[in-house]
């Protein structure tokens, strides 16, 4: 996932966005914050159906889970740019992933094992996507 300094281009979209009232750091103003958040529910939705095959327990979502897109869109810059394609590559190994275990959920096949897999995987891949929301600047006890 590369990340490019802002262009000429780039400066000229935020003005435009500050204009139409958008958010002048999301060049595409709220359009591309409300892709990712519809994708972001579909993820967690996949996932969800994911855990129960992994035999997991519902997962409570916390409030920075909950709120991704949306802290995302408001810090904007590089960070919003990461998000939307980390977010994007979420969707891309769940839905054919998804799409395999209820296959093999449907001819009767085992999907323990590779549900566990996947779920990890998602795990693994929201955490990496979480670990760009910044810090608040508190101090925080251990």
């Amino acid at each position: 996932m590369a990340t490019f300094p802002p262009t000429k281009d780039s400066k000229s979209a935020g003005a435009s966005a500050r204009r139409s009232g958008g958010n002048p750091r999301t060049p595409l103003g709220g359009a591309a914050a409300s892709a990712m958040s519809m994708k972001w529910a579909a993820v967690h939705d996949a996932a969800a159906a994911v855990g129960e095959l992994a035999g997991e327990p519902p997962e409570f979502r916390k409030p920075d889970v909950r709120n991704f897109p949306a802290i995302m869109r408001d810090t904007g810059g590089w960070r919003f740019i990461v998000a939307q394609e980390g977010v994007d590559d979420l969707a891309a190994i769940m839905e054919p992933g998804l799409t395999a275990l209820l296959a093999l959920h449907g001819r009767g096949a085992p999907t323990l094992a590779p549900a566990q897999a996947l779920w990890h995987e998602f795990q693994s891949a929201r955490a990496a996507l979480l670990a760009l929301i910044p810090p608040l600047g508190i101090e925080r006890k251990s």
